[in-house]
C-alpha cells in the first residue's frame, strides 16, 4: 500500500469520525435522552463488528477487501455531505466508520511500515482542518467543498487502485498504535481548536476566563504549525539508538499530563509535548527494513528437492494464507487483529472520556492511560527502521508547517473593533446552542448566527459552547459563532478547559470573573461567569451560567451559589443572569431568585416555552434582572438550529 494512499485514507477516516461522533451523541443519543450505556454499546458494536475483517482477508485476499472497503468509505464520506442528518446521516456515517475499519485491517496484511502514512494522513487533516477555521466540509454546501471532497475521494480511489503490498516485515505492534494515535491527536496533538482556545486563555480578563483577542492575531495558527512540525518531525525522523529510545514517551506523558491538569496556560505545552511525544513514538515503533541479502559469488547448486520444499513451505507460511494470496497469512492477519484493537481502544478511550459528563465519574486519567499504553506498546519491543520510508522527511515536516501557518492566515481572524456604547436599550440574548447542532443532528452554524442576527442582540449569553471537543468533531464553536456575529467573546470552562458558557458583545467589558458551581451529584460541571459591559444604559453585570441539576430533583443549591455569586459581585450596580437554568417557572430553583429580589424579565411574554425546540412545553431558559431595569418586547424565536429556543429581551433603565 503506497504512503500516499494511505495517508488519505486516514484523513478521510478522520473526516468520517468527526461526523460520526456527534452523531452518536446528537441521533441516537437524542439529547441525553437515551442512556449513556446505551449509546456506548452502540458505539463500541461498529468497532467489534470490524473484528471479522482479519479472517476475511485472509480468505479473500487483502487487495479485493481494500478495494472493496475504499469505495464504501470514499462513498460514504462523499455521501455525508448530501444528507439532510437525522437517521440517514448516523447510518451513513456509521457505514462508512466500519469500512474505514475493514479498510485499515487489509492494508495493514499488505503495508509492512504504516508509520508515514498515518503521520502524514494525521498531519494533512490537521492542515486542511484548519485552513477550514474548523469546520468541515462535511458541513459545508457551497460548490467549491463539493469539489474538494470529490477530488480527495477520487484521489484516494486512484492511488488504492495503482497502491502494491510493501515489503518488508509485518508487525503488529505500529498498528496497534493507530487507533490511540487518532484519538491523542484529535483531541491534543492535532487540534487547531484547542490550539485557538489556549490562546484565547491568554487573553482572559480573570483566572479562569479566556477572551478574544479585540485585534485578532495569528498565534494559534503558530501553535498548530509547530504542533504539526514537531509531530512530523519526529515521524519521520530517524529514531534514537540505544538508551535514548526510551526518551520517546516522555514528552507524550508530560503532555497528555498538561491537558487535564489546571491551569489552563498549559495547555500551549501540552499541546507541542503530545505532538512531538506522539510522533516519536510512532516513530519508535515502526518495523525495520527489511535486509537484502548480498548477490552469492558463485552460482550456487541447485539445492535438493527436499530442502527446496522446506524453504518454500517456509516462506508459504508467512506471506501465503490458505488461499495461496501474498500478504493474507498469519502476520497479515495478526496485523489486522491488531489494528482493529487498537480501534477498539480508540472507541473505549473516547466513551470512557466524554461519558463521564453523563455519569459522574473522573476522567482526568484517560489522555494519560492512552500515552501510558503508546509508551508500552513501544518499549516493548523496539524496534528502530534505519531511515525514513517519506523521501527528504525535513523538506515534508516543513513544508507541512509552513501550509498549516499559511492555513491559519487565510482565515479570517475575530478582529473586532469595540463599539462605544450609543444611549439607549440593550437588547439581551440567551441560548443554549448544543455545541452547534440541530435537532437534525447537522451541525448548524448558520442557524444559530441567524437566530442571533435576527433578534440585533447586543449581549448575547450562550450555555453548552464546545471549543474543541473531538466527540463533537473538533470545532471551535465559540470562535466560529463569535466571528460570523463580529463579537467578541468571555469564556469560562464548566467542565473542562473547553466546554462551558460564554458571553458575546460588541460592547466594552472592563471586566470579568467565574466561579465554579457545586456540582451536587450532577455529572456534568457547572459554573458562573460575570462580565462588566459598559452599555447604553451606563454599567451592566452580566452573569451566563447553565445549572445542572442533580437526579430526581431541582437544581435548587446551584441557583442559591449562583444569587449570592452574582448579588455580591454587582454589589448594586444593575445586574442580567440569563442562561439555562434546567427550571421552569415556580419550581424551587426559580424561586431562589425572584426570592433574591431579582425579577423575571420574560414573565409578561409567558407563557414562554424553549424546550425541546422543535414542539417546546417547558421554559427552562430565563432573563433575570435586577429591580433597576425594565424589560420589554420579550421573545422566543423559532428555530430547530439548537434543542433549546433562544430568548431574547430589551432592558432599559427604570423610569422614575
Amino acid at each position: 500500500m503506497s504512503v500516499a494512499a494511505t495517508a488519505l485514507g486516514i484523513a478521510l477516516l478522520v473526516d468520517v469520525l468527526r461526523v460520526w461522533l456527534p452523531s452518536i451523541i446528537t441521533i441516537f443519543g437524542q439529547a441525553a435522552a437515551t442512556p449513556a450505556e446505551l449509546m456506548g454499546a452502540f458505539a463500541l458494536m461498529w468497532f467489534v463488528l470490524a473484528l471479522g475483517a482479519p479472517p476475511l482477508v485472509r480468505r479473500v485476499g487483502p487487495r479485493p477487501v481494500l478495494l472493496a472497503a475504499a469505495i464504501v468509505l470514499g462513498g460514504c464520506r462523499a455521501g455525508l455531505g448530501a444528507t439532510d442528518g437525522g437517521q440517514v446521516q448516523l447510518y451513513v456515517a456509521s457505514f462508512g466508520l466500519l469500512a474505514g475499519l475493514v479498510w485499515l485491517a487489509a492494508t495493514a496484511a499488505g503495508t509492512a511500515d504504516p508509520t508515514p502514512g498515518l503521520v502524514l494522513g494525521l498531519a494533512a487533516g490537521t492542515v486542511l482542518h484548519t485552513a477550514l477555521d474548523t469546520l468541515d466540509l462535511t458541513w459545508r454546501t457551497d460548490p467549491l467543498s463539493w469539489v474538494l471532497t470529490g477530488a480527495m475521494v477520487a484521489a484516494f480511489l486512484a492511488l488504492s487502485w495503482r497502491a502494491e503490498s510493501a515489503p518488508g516485515p509485518v508487525r503488529a505492534a505500529p498498528w496497534l498504535l493507530v487507533g490511540p494515535a487518532l484519538l491523542l491527536s484529535g483531541m491534543i496533538a492535532g487540534s487547531p481548536a484547542l490550539a485557538t482556545t489556549a490562546v484565547s486563555y491568554l487573553y482572559g480578563g480573570a483566572a479562569g476566563t479566556a477572551g478574544s483577542n479585540p485585534l485578532g492575531d495569528t498565534w494559534p495558527g503558530v501553535v498548530t504549525a509547530a504542533a504539526v512540525a514537531l509531530f512530523a518531525g519526529a515521524g519521520l525522523a530517524r529514531p534514537p539508538r540505544g538508551p535514548m529510545r526510551w526518551l520517546a514517551p516522555v514528552p507524550l506523558l508530560a503532555g497528555t499530563v498538561m491537558f487535564v491538569v489546571p491551569p489552563t496556560t498549559l495547555l500551549i505545552p501540552a499541546i507541542l509535548l503530545t505532538a512531538v511525544g506522539l510522533g516519536a513514538c510512532l516513530a519508535q515503533a515502526a518495523p525495520a527494513a527489511p535486509v537484502v541479502p548480498a548477490a552469492p559469488a558463485a552460482p550456487q547448486a541447485p539445492a535438493a528437492p527436499e530442502a527446496a520444499a522446506a524453504t518454500g513451505s517456509a516462506a508459504a507460511a508467512t506471506t501465503r494464507g490458505p488461499a495461496g494470496v501474498p500478504g493474507s497469512g498469519r502476520p497479515g492477519m495478526r496485523a489486522g487483529f491488531a489494528v482493529v484493537g487498537g480501534m477498539v481502544v480508540f472507541a473505549v478511550g473516547a466513551v470512557l472520556y466524554y461519558s463521564a459528563y453523563d455519569l459522574g465519574y473522573p476522567n482526568q486519567w484517560v489522555p494519560v492511560v492512552l500515552a501510558l499504553f503508546v509508551a508500552a506498546v513501544v518499549m516493548r519491543r523496539p524496534v528502530r527502521r534505519p531511515g525514513s520510508a517519506v523521501r527528504r522527511p525535513l523538506l515534508v515536516t516543513v513544508a507541512a508547517a509552513v501550509a498549516t501557518l499559511l492555513a491559519a492566515v487565510a482565515v479570517p481572524n475575530n478582529a473586532v473593533q469595540v463599539r462605544e456604547p450609543e444611549p439607549g436599550p440593550v437588547r439581551v440574548v440567551a441560548y443554549n446552542v448544543r455545541m452547534g447542532f440541530g435537532l437534525d443532528g447537522r451541525f448548524d452554524l448558520a442557524g444559530l448566527v441567524d437566530v442571533v442576527a435576527g433578534q440585533r442582540a447586543d449581549v448575547v449569553a450562550l450555555s453548552e459552547v464546545d471549543r474543541a471537543w473531538l466527540l463533537n468533531g473538533g470545532h471551535d464553536t465559540l470562535a466560529l459563532i463569535a466571528d460570523r456575529l463580529g463579537m467578541r467573546y468571555v469564556f469560562a470552562p464548566a467542565a473542562d478547559a473547553v466546554w462551558g458558557d460564554a458571553i458575546l458583545t460588541r460592547l466594552p467589558v472592563t471586566e470579568t470573573r467565574t466561579v465554579r458551581l457545586t456540582p451536587v451529584g450532577a455529572p456534568t460541571g457547572a459554573q458562573a461567569l460575570a462580565a462588566v459591559l459598559d452599555t447604553g444604559i451606563g454599567e451592566l453585570v452580566v452573569v451566563s451560567t447553565h445549572l445542572q441539576p442533580p437526579p430526581d430533583d431541582g437544581p435548587v443549591v446551584q441557583a442559591g451559589e449562583v444569587v449570592r455569586f452574582a448579588t455580591g459581585y454587582a454589589a448594586g450596580r444593575p445586574l442580567v443572569v440569563a442562561g439555562d437554568f434546567n427550571t421552569e417557572p415556580g419550581d424551587p430553583a426559580f424561586q431562589v431568585f425572584t426570592d433574591a429580589g431579582l425579577v423575571d424579565a420574560l414573565a409578561p411574554a409567558r407563557p414562554l416555552p424553549t424546550a425541546p425546540a422543535d414542539a417546546p412545553d417547558e421554559q427552562i431558559d430565563h432573563i433575570f434582572v435586577s429591580a433597576g431595569l425594565t424589560a420589554t418586547d420579550a421573545a422566543a424565536p423559532p428555530s430547530t438550529a439548537s434543542d433549546h429556543l433562544a430568548v431574547a429581551v430589551t432592558l432599559d433603565r427604570a423610569r422614575t
